[in-house]
This record gives structure tokens, sequence and C-alpha cells, in this order.
């Protein structure tokens, strides 16, 4: 089993992963509230954490990953004012709530499917597990940290804190100064406090999306449904909560108050957040309004809000998915047609040095040695996750490929199988790439092509000139290259 070292928010530091139980990883991931289309925002923490999910498995752990999808259309803070969002979609569009929801998740698989996510193990929704949340409020209130208010239930953050002094020891807030900073607002009269957060909210009459419980009808608070079904599925204790960096504070602060009110210590042993995407230096999100969609990427089509077109061109799934994983998950990366041109390249000459090595010819002796690029990519994935570590040694091997493709160097039989067998692991294992460009012509094109070779190679052998460039041309114009070397022409499309 390989030494992975993960990055854990809690200690702000490196820890040697270790599991709870021998060989099994539990890994609950914070899922998309589902009222619009997935933006690349929501790309990045479904890819980092992918990633991880594939790499644990790969290294021999049997894991179970938990990411839900938010359909309870809660109100995300105390303060916000009117309609939960689903409701509010809903009422916009005259459909019933769950269609909205449905809708949207339906279209967040279909984008997360383009980019190559793999489904989690489970993936609960949050109004089918009322019941779980409504029962975790109750445990809340019977240890003494959650107070009813008119018919709605808040967590009691002081006594929480002089009892455990922890609230804020994830996100790195202080108590006192968040107690004494935070204004009053409109309508948090029945708090305590001003930092106490709701575990359950009594239902305005407007309100849409509710569910009877022995406080009020009403529905449950942003931070319950995550405590709730990560307990479900996962026990009291798992390895892993992930999530993006904007939910540390309050969502994740919480759900570790949650859990440690109840169980006297929090849900997970690693929290693991991925930074923000950025454009102009700001995060990008719903709630800003600069946010693109993931179908606008595909397509290439975007206006801001002053009708400037954004994106340059179209940018393929397996493009955006390289552009995340071409800078570590911790740092952030900032939107620019540049950067996403340069991913573009970049995962293009990756796929053509695998379709080089499949090509190559092996020799008697290797003039290159190969042997070190399987270690070198494992030590970057096991120093948490360095993917952009690992792109750097995959574009050693893709110049070494090409080397010998040119007939500049040469590898034996054995070290082309020990270089196509990493460039399988790291390339589409792990990394979770794939070959836009091949399908099921593949074998079909490659006969044609090869045809299509051997017709142009009969007319030079004829020394037919002009039929010979002709097939080349006409194979340019159809942004084929024609190459040729000592052993015959080879084409790249």
């Amino acid at each position: 089993m390989q030494q992975l070292l993960i990055y854990n928010t809690l200690s702000h530091q490196k820890e040697l992963f270790t599991p709870v139980t021998p060989d099994h990883v539990g890994m609950y991931v914070c899922g998309p509230t589902v009222y619009g289309d997935g933006h690349l925002g929501h790309a990045r923490p479904a890819i980092t954490f992918d990633v991880l999910y594939r790499y644990l498995q790969h290294i021999g752990y049997k894991v179970r990953y938990v990411r839900n999808i938010t359909d309870v259309g809660h109100l995300e803070h105390d303060a916000d004012e009117g309609e939960d969002k689903i409701a509010k979609k809903a009422r916009l569009e005259q459909l019933e709530p769950m269609e909205v929801a449905q809708y949207y998740t339906n279209r967040y698989h279909a984008a997360m499917d383009r980019l190559n996510v793999l489904r989690p193990s489970i993936e609960p929704h949050a109004s089918g597990h009322i019941m779980e949340q409504i029962e975790l409020v109750q445990k809340i209130i019977d240890a003494g940290f959650a107070y009813v208010s008119e018919g709605s239930v808040y967590f009691d953050v002081r006594k929480y804190h002089d009892h455990f002094k922890s609230y804020g020891r994830l996100s790195g807030r202080v108590i006192d100064e968040m107690l004494s900073t935070t204004r009053q607002l409109d309508g948090q009269s029945e708090k305590h406090d001003t930092a106490d957060f709701a575990l359950w909210k009594k239902a305005a009459p407007e309100h849409i999306m509710r569910w009877n419980s022995p406080w009020s009808v009403g529905f449950p608070g942003w931070h319950t449904e995550c405590t709730a079904m990560g307990t479900k599925y996962l026990g009291e204790m798992f390895d892993i909560h992930g999530g993006g960096m904007d939910l540390m504070f309050p969502h994740h602060e919480s759900e570790l108050a949650q859990q440690t009110s109840v169980c006297g210590h929090g849900p997970c042993k690693y929290w693991m957040h991925n930074n923000m995407i950025t454009i102009n230096g700001q995060k990008m999100g719903k709630s800003l309004g600069n946010f693109i969609t993931l179908d606008e990427f595909f397509s290439g089509s975007h206006l801001d809000k002053d009708g400037n077109q954004m994106l340059a061109q179209a940018y393929s799934p397996m493009t955006i998915r390289f552009f995340i994983l071409m800078a570590h998950y911790r740092s952030t990366v900032d939107f620019s047609n540049e950067a996403l041109i340069a991913a573009e390249k970049g995962y293009n000459r990756l796929m053509q040095a695998y379709k080089n090595l499949n090509r190559l010819q092996p020799s008697k002796n290797s003039s290159v040695d190969v042997k070190e690029y399987r270690q070198k990519c494992y030590d970057a994935m096991n120093d948490d996750m360095n993917t952009p570590i690992v792109i750097s040694h995959l574009f050693d091997m893709a110049k070494v490929i090409n080397t010998v493709y040119d007939h500049k160097a040469t590898l034996t039989q054995a070290d082309i199988n020990e270089l196509k067998e990493v460039m399988d692991i790291f390339v589409f294992q792990v990394m979770g790439l794939r070959d836009e460009a091949s399908s099921d012509n593949t074998a079909l094109i490659d006969g044609l092509m090869q045809m299509i070779l051997d017709m142009r190679a009969t007319a030079k052998s004829n020394k037919d000139w002009a039929t010979s460039d002709k097939i080349r041309d006409a194979l340019a114009a159809l942004g084929v290259t024609v190459k040729d070397g000592k052993d015959g022409a080879t084409y790249e499309i």
C-alpha cells in the first residue's frame, strides 16, 4: 500500500493517511444545490475528489464515496430573505420544486459524465432524509446544545464553545470576534445570539417545501443534512470530508460542531478543501453572477453582464479537466482564455504522445532510462495529490516517446511496455483523462488512412509526384498531417 500524505485543514499540516478501518475508506463530499446549471466552480471539487477516489481505489482501498444532492431548498444563511432558491425557480417557471431539482440534477450528471467524473458509491438526496435530520436535531437538543424558539431550532454556539472550546477551530475564526462583529439582522430576534445557526426553520406561509416536525411545519437548516447523511452512510467517524474552501465556514465549521455536540468528536479524521476558481481575482459563483456554465464552455458561447463574449472558443470537457488538474487542488486557479488554450495544447500533446507510443518499433537496446517515471508519479500523488507534478512527469515521458518516434532514440519492447503501463495508470485511470478524438471508429479510420498512405507510397514509387502531393495536401486541408520517415509515412490528426 502506498504511503499517502494529505493536507488536513483541521490540523493545518500534511498527515500520513491511515483509515479508520484498515483497507476501507469512507469519504463524504458536499455536492451541488440543484437550482441551476453547473459551472466551472462546481467542476473543481467534483474533479478533485474524483481523482482522490480513483487514486485510493488504485492503491488498493475499498472506498465508499458519498456525495449528496441538496434538493431541500433551504435558505443557505439565516439572513437570506424571501424564498429559497429552488422554490423561487419553481415559481418563476411554474413547476413543482422537485421538477426543478430533478431537471438540474439530470443536467449536473450529464456535465459530470462529460468531464469523466465517476458517479459516487451513494448519492443521497437531502429531501429523502428529513427523518434523519429531525432525529439529529432532537439529539442536539437532548445534549443541551440547541434550543427551540418560535417554532425554529437553533444551535447554541456560545454554550458549545464554552464546553468544547473548539468553535472556529476548522476555519480559524475567533468566536469572540464573530460574536462582537455579527450585526443584528431582521428576523433574528428569536435567536439567543447572532452567531447561532438554524437546525430547523419554521416555514413562512409562502415557503413551498415544508415538512412536519416536533417543533413546527418547516424545513431543515443548511448544515443539518450533511451531518445526518454522512453519519447514516459512513458512521459517526469516517475518514475524509471534502468540499470547496468556500464551505469551510460556516457550513463545515457548523457540521463539525453538530457532530461533536452529539458524539464528542467531529465526523471525520481528515478535512480536505479545494481552493477556488476565480475570474479577475474574484471567486466564480452564482451569487456573484460571474459564473460561466459548463455547457457554455463546451459550446464556446457566453456573454457577460455587459454583453461581451467571454470565451475565445469552445473548450472540450477534457480540456476543462486538464486545466483544473494543471494546478494543485489547494491553490487558486484564475480563469483566462490563454490558460485554457494552453491546457488544450498540453492535453493534445499527451494524447498524441500516447498514440505515438502505440506505434513505436522496439529495438534491441534502450538509449533512454524510463524506469524512474513510475515511482516519480507515485511520489507526486502521495504528496497530497500533486497533480501538476504528475503532469510534468507525463510531459517528460511524452518527450521521450516523441524522440523515439522520430528515430532519435531507442527503446526495448520491455521499456515500451513500461511506458504504456505508466501512461495507462496515471493519464487514464488516476487523472481520469480520456482520448476525445478516439471512438468506436478508430480501427476503421486507421485502416482507411493506411490505405490512403499506401496509395500515396505507390504514387511516389512511380515518381507520380503530382498525385503524391495532391493526397498530402488534401489530407492537410482536412487537418491530417502526413510525416514521411525512413520506415514509411505516418499521420497525425
